[in-house]
């Protein structure tokens, strides 16, 4: 396992090669960090499970590099439109209806998909360049604690930092009215005047 700093030139494409083989890496995201893998690759998903220790039941956010990503991993409504435009990047989980091609394994076989753009330019730029990653959050705010956590199955760690410990606001963001389901560093107050 290597651990590296974000500010690295190729890091990104180092994070790239080894997505690209089925490979995990800690990544840092606004709250902590998280193992990630190919959103899009069942075999990673359950090598994320495996490796956390996750309940098969609870579903992995998918990070994306923006808005205009979302339509890779789930159908956008003009809600979550209207939520990132004013959140993201950002500590905000939009739940949305999944595409046909994102695994079970990542949803936990439920309707919804858990999508995040986090404010870590680096991890939004891998994600934009590599495609969605599923991410399973480790309870490690720096990254020496991710790395221990993590184990044999993360390839990489990419330091970024101490993160700040909070967590996402999850919303459901299927309907016309914002649902926020978990409040965490974005109130809830702001989310729903944003989404009316």
């Amino acid at each position: 396992m290597e651990l590296v700093a974000h500010s690295e030139p190729d890091v990104v494409q180092r994070a790239t090669g080894l997505l690209d083989a089925g490979e995990l890496a800690v990544l840092p995201m606004d709250g902590a960090y998280a193992l990630c893998g190919d959103a899009l690759d069942d075999a990673a998903a359950l090598r994320l499970f495996r490796a956390t220790g996750r309940s098969a039941d609870e579903a992995l956010p998918v990070l994306v590099g923006g808005f205009e990503d979302v339509q890779q991993v789930a159908f956008a409504t003009p809600l979550a439109r209207r939520l990132a435009d004013a959140f993201w990047p950002g500590p905000l989980t939009l739940l949305l209806r999944p595409r046909p091609w994102i695994p079970d394994e990542v949803t936990a076989g439920a309707d919804l998909v858990a999508v995040r753009a986090p404010s870590v330019d680096l991890t939004r730029r891998l994600a934009r360049h590599f495609g969605p990653l599923a991410a399973a959050d480790l309870d490690a705010a720096d990254a020496r604690r991710a790395r221990d956590l993590a184990g044999a199955e993360a390839r990489l760690v990419v330091d970024a930092g101490a993160r700040s410990g909070r967590l996402d606001t999850v919303v459901d963001a299927t309907g016309d009215e914002a649902k926020v389901l978990r409040e965490g560093a974005i109130r809830a107050a702001e989310v729903e005047a944003r989404g009316r």
